[in-house]
């Protein structure tokens, strides 16, 4: 107990005086919620890993999926670090540094209002921004007190009190700056952890081999009759896995507290390094929780009774007390890294793009937009606590579900209409609004009537894959069928892609050497 205090202490320590220390680079609205666009590679590319992974992943996902699946939930990990991480850095990470800058758009509703014209598609993004990112957080919450609660017998309520006040007083205090330089430091911590966690859970088993081959020889009827289907390449349901895969991967391209990372990038060189380290935190830290995750059924727990959430805490509750202050320590990070990220992002939409436009054309000056927004820091951080007890007391749902419902309305609203704005000049307004309907209301129907779903679209995580797939095949069909907008505001738009750099010749051939 003693370990596990004085771990907690330091850490607590460490990110309240980062935040503090902060401060001067959170004194006008650029400052505190992109850190001035001076971001460097490590920081930034930590600070979207530490946003993406999260008490979530590894007390919810890796330990529902890993039940579900077996061995081969890994896949999901793989999918998250190959298509969430390298991928998005690839296809969005350059273009959306240039293209928001040259819109001056420092949120994602913003860069929606910018590039298509007009108030009305700022005022509904940031609307569905404030109201999915609720349950994600409340979600947070949920992940973390379990473990606490198994290492601790503290209250689930004061868990979620001192995880929101901590993190509230750091964002407040620091802004954008304090929270990713505390995101490369839970970060550190995670890739540690992970690895430590997953190497003493195997050694617990016998080794990964013993493991395995335990893992191999559980059934269950009610999912497969193929023998050692838990320990398989595809485990006993390829179809759900790779709903799952689509989701938690392909989801981040549209989720707002994730590309904003994109915005606060310092240089192209930045952007190319940070490619390489969020790939590599990816496969670690999501690769290594699933891969845990995996090795479920060997413990004896009953799922039916406590639940999928109680999976990881049961796996962790029998190891030395050393791994068992790092693996609080680890899911502290992921949790309070995220849950940062969360609040910064959605107090920032609803002051800049929902509050304002609402007090017509009179603009509030710096001071106070800064103001409004630590007040709704506050807000958010308030009220998704409530929530998340509320939830946890009345057994509402696993993590995992609020998560998904989640991630498919915010990705399923902002994914396609986002991409799509950075590559093609013939994206109209009407297909993004069409897109934001299709959405919200999928995620909002799947919640409130899921017995009308078919029975593979009742889960929220396949019906948030749908979400984000159709929203891909809505945005140019709309807009091939409306009015495209005027070549003028086309022409300012992207013509932040044709201004001239000098680079040295190693970078790019002058094409005027002779023979």
């Amino acid at each position: 107990m003693i370990i596990k205090v004085l771990l907690l202490v330091v850490f607590f320590a460490v990110m309240l005086a980062i935040g503090f220390i902060c401060r001067k680079n959170s004194t006008d609205v650029s400052g505190f919620v992109l850190g001035g666009r001076s971001v460097g590679p490590w920081v930034t590319a930590f600070a979207y890993g530490t946003s993406y992974f999260s008490a979530v992943i590894f007390v919810g996902y890796a330990g529902q999926f890993g039940w579900k699946y077996g061995i081969a939930s890994t896949w999901i990990g793989i999918g998250n670090a190959l298509i969430g991480s390298l991928l998005a850095w690839v296809i969005l990470g350059r273009r959306t540094r240039i293209m928001t800058q040259h819109l001056g758009s420092a949120t994602m509703p913003q860069f929606f209002a910018n590039r298509f014209g007009g108030k009305s598609l700022k005022i509904a993004a940031s609307i569905i921004t404030f109201i999915f990112l609720i349950p994600y957080t409340a979600s947070l919450y949920n992940g973390l007190s379990r473990l606490f609660g198994m290492a601790f017998n503290i209250d689930y309520s004061i868990c979620v009190i001192v995880m929101a006040v901590l993190t509230g007083i750091y964002v407040i205090a620091g802004g954008y700056m304090a929270t990713a330089i505390n995101d490369f430091i839970q970060g550190i911590i995670m890739l540690i952890g992970i690895t430590a966690v997953v190497l003493s859970v195997l050694n617990s088993q016998g080794g990964f081999l013993a493991a395995l081959e335990g893992l191999a020889q559980i059934s269950d009827e009610s999912v497969s009759t193929a023998p050692g289907v838990f320990a398989s390449f595809f485990g006993p349901d390829p179809l759900g896995l790779l709903g799952v895969v689509i989701l938690t991967s392909l989801g981040t391209w549209g989720l707002p507290q994730m590309v904003q990372k994109f915005y606060a990038i310092k240089s192209e060189k930045d952007i190319n390094k940070g490619t390489l380290i969020s790939t590599f935190f990816a496969i670690v830290v999501a690769g290594g929780c699933y891969f845990l995750g995996g090795f479920g059924r060997l413990f004896n727990i009953d799922v039916a009774s406590e639940g999928y959430d109680a999976i990881i805490p049961a796996m962790l509750s029998n190891l030395s007390p050393i791994i068992c202050g790092i693996a609080l320590i680890l899911v502290l990070s992921a949790s309070m890294s995220t849950l940062s990220s969360l609040v910064l992002t959605s107090s920032s939409t609803l002051t800049l793009d929902f509050i304002n436009p609402l007090r017509g054309k009179k603009e509030p000056d710096e001071k106070k937009n800064l103001l409004v927004i630590r007040a709704f820091v506050a807000v958010f951080i308030l009220l998704s606590a409530i929530i998340a007890i509320v939830q946890y007391k009345n057994n509402i749902a696993f993590i995992a579900q609020l998560m998904g419902l989640s991630w498919g309305a915010l990705a399923g609203s902002f994914l396609a209409p986002f991409l799509y704005s950075l590559y093609w000049k013939r994206v109209t307004k009407a297909s993004c609004i069409v897109c934001f309907l299709w959405g919200s209301l999928l995620m909002l129907a799947n919640m409130f009537f899921k017995s009308a779903f078919p029975a593979l679209l009742q889960s929220p995580i396949n019906c948030g894959a749908l979400a984000m797939l159709g929203g891909m095949i809505i945005v140019p069909v709309v807009s091939l069928f409306t009015k495209a907008p005027s070549p003028e505001h086309i022409e300012h738009t992207f013509s932040c892609y044709k201004q001239k750099v000098l680079v040295p010749v190693t970078e790019a051939l002058n094409g005027s050497a002779e023979d």
